[in-house]
């Protein structure tokens, strides 16, 4: 690991802060963009600002800070123990001004502010979800609010709906939180799909139960949903791991592994030959989406009207 050229700075006995400042919230929301991003030069075009920029705003805050935050060289980029606790508490505090920016709107009955909302991947392209429909019937509604939609796995979209941060998110249903809300919005089916190459590509027709699959090597997602349940359930022989549909799909197309995939995502794969799916009678299973939000506190006025968005748009 690249050793930095000076030792972190640390506190002295006094308080380093002092009062907190427009400019100490511009260079947190800096520093939380380049660790969400994996580095400087990839956060160079979430800032729109360039990367010699963006790194003095990082030593800025150092500075400001009494801290090192970040390592980064050779190496790679890589948190300091006082960089992780750093951006926790940075995550609360820029939550925080969101919520007093929404509830000032709402004194003033005015829809403004950041929209956070996270999207489970590849709905886009399934004929019943009607997201985009909701996003233009909330933006008619609240022109004023900026909306930042974010694509997550699952778990990151439940975890960020409940500490705040996203307002809302959309997800396949798994299991429910007591913490949260749902409210089931569209279908999805998924069918199990091999690559051209695949010793069952020109034998789809002949595989007609569970066990004829078993012997071949299957790729899945890495984490707790239907998906990873159904291959559990069915013993499916997992010999490789993506961490979204694109990744599964990736290694589908390689010819080496069967994977589940959404019907209307693989679709223009199976048109060019390129996959076929086995079965749909025998080799399924349909999903879920539902709106998910926590159940306290109350949600901002935005996040609301764009929730009852997506109920509406959903229920025509």
């Amino acid at each position: 690991m690249h050793t930095p050229s000076h030792p972190p700075l640390r506190p002295s006995g006094k308080a380093v802060l002092g009062r907190v400042t427009d400019t100490d919230l511009r260079l947190l929301r800096v520093f939380q963009a380049v660790v969400d991003c994996g580095g400087m030069s990839a956060a160079e075009l979430e800032l729109n600002i360039a990367t010699s920029t963006i790194s003095r705003h990082v030593k800025d805050l150092e500075t400001r800070l009494g801290l090192t935050l970040c390592r980064r060289g050779r190496g790679g980029f890589a948190l300091t123990p006082e960089g992780e606790r750093i951006l926790a508490e940075t995550r609360q505090l820029l939550q925080a001004t969101e919520r007093f920016k929404a509830s000032v709107d709402g004194l003033h009955q005015r829809l403004g502010g950041t929209l956070h909302v996270a999207v489970f991947d590849k709905t886009a392209s399934n004929p019943q979800a009607r997201i985009a429909q909701a996003v233009a019937v909330f933006r008619q509604q609240a022109p004023d609010v900026d909306i930042h939609l974010h694509v997550e796995p699952i778990q990151t979209i439940e975890q960020g709906v409940m500490d705040g941060q996203f307002q809302l998110g959309i997800i396949p249903e798994h299991r429910r939180s007591d913490s949260l809300t749902y409210d089931v919005l569209f279908g999805e089916t998924m069918l199990l799909y091999v690559g051209k190459g695949h010793v069952l590509f020109d034998q789809t027709h002949l595989v007609t139960d569970w066990e004829q699959v078993r012997g071949h090597d299957f790729a899945g997602l890495g984490y707790h949903s239907p998906n990873l349940e159904i291959s559990r359930r069915e013993r499916l022989r997992r010999r490789a791991t993506g961490s979204d549909q694109e990744s599964v799909a990736t290694l589908v197309l390689s010819g080496q592994f069967l994977g589940f995939l959404p019907d209307h995502y693989a679709k223009s794969f199976v048109q060019n030959d390129h996959m076929r799916a086995l079965p749909e009678a025998t080799f399924h299973y349909a999903c879920e989406f539902s709106a998910i939000v926590r159940r306290a506190p109350e949600l901002s006025r935005a996040a609301r009207l764009f929730h009852q968005c997506l109920l509406a748009a959903h229920r025509v």
